[in-house]
Order: structure tokens, then C-alpha cells, then sequence
């Protein structure tokens, strides 16, 4: 056990640094802010066109891989919805948002670093071929079902389904992530191994992503803190934590997966909440305290649970 916090603990000392940078004013928020559109737009999409671009993929399809995934995102989703809507009363946009908080995973800033450390390349591809659709499904069932909450809340018009899915799609052309994605599939497919300087400055640029992603969360989390929905935000924390990776699991086995893809797929679900149900928290003026107050929770119990994950897949 001890060897496995080794590995956890460098993942959550990063992101304490980065907290402890910004909350002892050292360096403004604006810096780690700079920091996460850095990893957002540069680091992590070269990393993601790497890994793509020179991935085997000889486990085949990649279709139990996102069942497997998927069926722990839509049991807790339900499960933190309807602890939001019928344990703790509240309405059907903050039972959205429940699902989302416990559902959402960090799983760039977060997952990747931490699959890296532990699995190694194997688990990185097998984080990269999540990637390529869990941004789009997770963004585009959250839009639809806030939407739809609001509406029945609000009893206001709301946008089509059609123009809602126009509008994420927009978005999604535009993301960094997704655009990594494509371009390292397009070079796979071309079968032009990188090399020379290209490769070099790729790889400078890819071993980046980690350690700068973990401590621009560190530094954004300083702005999020305990606001509020204590109750309901220990909930969803405890379904993001335990609950998520617990489904992944048993997924990962009924669908015959490998160890390291299995691995992979447990210690993402078990990461913290990601910033995007702030996002959406914030894109809807609903439920900022609840979206806050589980990112800060999960995050700080993440190295406990995480380590805990590790320890049972090792």
C-alpha cells in the first residue's frame, strides 16, 4: 500500500502546490488561469496527437471500452439526481447538476497524469480513445438535460434539440482536445512515424501536460472552496469517489477487458469532479455552491480514495 500512496501523493502534493501558490498570493489567479489555457490548448491536445499517432491499437474495438466506461457515468448520473430531486427536495435543474457533479470526472487535468504515472503508455491510449468521445457525450447530455429541466422548471421556451446539438457542435469543431484527437488519427492512419526535431520538441511539449495540468487545477481550485449544499455535495462527492469507479469496475470485467485498460478506466472514474460542472453550474446560473463544493471535496479526499482504487487494481 505504501508504494501505491508513493505513486498517488506526487499527483495531490502537485495540486496542493498549486493551491498554496495562489492562496498565499506568491502568484495571482490570473497565472494559473494563463497555466490552464496552456494545458488546455497546447499541452494536452499534443499529447493526446501523440499518443494517437503512434498508438498500437491491437486491443481492437474500442466499443466496451466506452460501455464500460459510460455504464458507471449513467448509474451515478441517476443516482445523483435523484438524491438531488427526491432525498433533498430540489428542483429538476439541480438534480441535473447532482448528476453532473457526481458523473463529470477531471479527467484531463487529472486522469491523465494520474493513468500515466501508474499504467504507463498503454493506459494512456486507452484514456485518449475515452477522450475522443467523453468530452461530446458528457457536454451534449448535460446541455439537453438542463435544458429540458429548465423548461419544465421555468415553463419557458426553450431552443430546439436541433439547435442545442448545432451549437455543441460548434464548440466541439472549435476544442483543442478534440482537434489533438483527429489530427494524431489522421497521422496514424497516414503511417508516417514522427521523428527528427518534430518528435522532440512533441515530446518536450507532451511531458508538459502533467505536471502543469495538476497544479493549474491546484491554483483554480482557490476560487471554488466550500459554498454551500454541504449535504447533498457530500453525496455526490461519495458517488464520484466510491460509487463511479465501483460500476467502471464491474463493467471493465463483464466486458472481458485487459488489466491495464481496466486499470486505466477505474482510476479515471475515481478521480475528482472536473471544472465542467462548474461550467455548466455557471452557463445556467444554477447550483454554483453544489458544483463547488464537490470539486473542493473530491479533491481533497481524492488522494485517499484514489490510493485506495490503486491498492485493489494492483
Amino acid at each position: 500500500m505504501s508504494d501505491i500512496f508513493q505513486n498517488v501523493l506526487p499527483i495531490f502534493i502537485l495540486i496542493l502546490a498549486g493551491w498554496l501558490l495562489v492562496r498565499l498570493g506568491y502568484l495571482k489567479p490570473a497565472v494559473g488561469e494563463a497555466l490552464g489555457d496552456f494545458v488546455f490548448r497546447v499541452a494536452v491536445p499534443i499529447l493526446l496527437f501523440r499518443t494517437i499517432a503512434e498508438a498500437d491499437f491491437k486491443d481492437g474495438s474500442p466499443w466496451p471500452l466506452w460501455v464500460a466506461y459510460f455504464s458507471g457515468v449513467a448509474v451515478t448520473w441517476t443516482l445523483g439526481h435523484v438524491a438531488a430531486t427526491l432525498v433533498f427536495g430540489r428542483d429538476a435543474r439541480m438534480g441535473v447538476l447532482a448528476g453532473v457533479s457526481s458523473a463529470f470526472a477531471n479527467t484531463v487535468f487529472i486522469g491523465l497524469p494520474l493513468v500515466s504515472r501508474i499504467v504507463g503508455e498503454e493506459g494512456i491510449v486507452a484514456i485518449s480513445i475515452l477522450l475522443s468521445v467523453h468530452l461530446p457525450v458528457m457536454m451534449i447530455a448535460g446541455t439537453l438535460l438542463m435544458e429540458r429541466a429548465e423548461r419544465r422548471a421555468g415553463g419557458k421556451p426553450g431552443q430546439s434539440p436541433l439547435q442545442l446539438l448545432a451549437g455543441v457542435a460548434r464548440n466541439l469543431v472549435r476544442n483543442p482536445l478534440v482537434i489533438g484527437l483527429a489530427c494524431g488519427a489522421a497521422f496514424h492512419l497516414i503511417g508516417q512515424p514522427l521523428g527528427g526535431p518534430v518528435k522532440t520538441v512533441v515530446d518536450q511539449l507532451a511531458s508538459m501536460a502533467a505536471p502543469a495540468a495538476l497544479i493549474s487545477i491546484g491554483m483554480a481550485l482557490d476560487k471554488y472552496g466550500l459554498a454551500g449544499n454541504l449535504g447533498l455535495a457530500s453525496v455526490t462527492s461519495v458517488l464520484k469517489l466510491a460509487v463511479m469507479p465501483a460500476v467502471v469496475y464491474a463493467s471493465c470485467h463483464l466486458l472481458g477487458l485487459n488489466d491495464n485498460w481496466t486499470t486505466a478506466l477505474v482510476l479515471t472514474s475515481a478521480v475528482p469532479t472536473g471544472v465542467n460542472a462548474w461550467l455548466i453550474a455557471n452557463h445556467f446560473n444554477v447550483g454554483h455552491g453544489l458544483a463547488s463544493s464537490t470539486i473542493t471535496l473530491t479533491t481533497a479526499l481524492g488522494v485517499i480514495s484514489v490510493s485506495v482504487w490503486a491498492y485493489l487494481l494492483m
